[in-house]
């Protein structure tokens, strides 16, 4: 069973709000998140936040805090899960490439987490090209959502 369909089933079943909020991959995430089944049911939608003044204005992001970094990935999935008021939320950050961005490689990517059990990050390293690692970020993160949610607590959040 691929993860947006196992994503799908256990919102869906469980009674669990997801939400996403999304740097690097542009709202890649938060449109394959809603072609789950009944998605109107489970997914409260998502926060594309590129420009940092958005991620700390709208999510709650710390002045000046590094936008590839596991910080700034658990502080966007915190901040779009009080957003949303959603009971599991993940994010996405990281460098797309072809080029290295404030000192880090392309290809280096953060996703974040954010339930009632805490928040979390997971490093990846997906190539240098945006090609590449925009689909890469989007499964990975569709698995971490996926995961997290069938580890969550329905209604724990609300």
């Amino acid at each position: 069973m691929n993860d947006i369909r196992r994503l799908a089933e256990i919102a869906q079943h469980r009674g669990i709000r997801v939400a996403v909020a999304e740097s690097l991959t542009s709202g890649l995430l938060a449109s394959e998140v809603g072609k789950g089944q009944n998605a109107a049911e489970w997914f409260a939608g998502g926060v594309v936040a590129y420009l940092y003044d958005i991620k700390q204005n709208v999510l709650g992001v710390e002045p000046n805090l590094d936008p590839c970094s596991p910080e700034c990935a658990e502080q966007l999935a915190a901040g779009v899960r009080d957003l949303m008021d959603a009971d599991v939320a993940v994010s996405t950050t990281g460098v797309g490439g072809p080029e290295p961005s404030d000192g880090h490689p392309p290809g280096t990517v953060y996703l974040g987490w954010a339930s009632a059990s805490g928040v979390g990050h997971v490093r990846l390293d997906l190539g240098d090209e945006p090609e590449e690692v925009l689909p890469a970020a989007v499964d990975a993160a569709i698995t971490l959502l996926a995961d997290a949610v069938h580890a969550s607590e329905p209604g724990a959040t609300r």
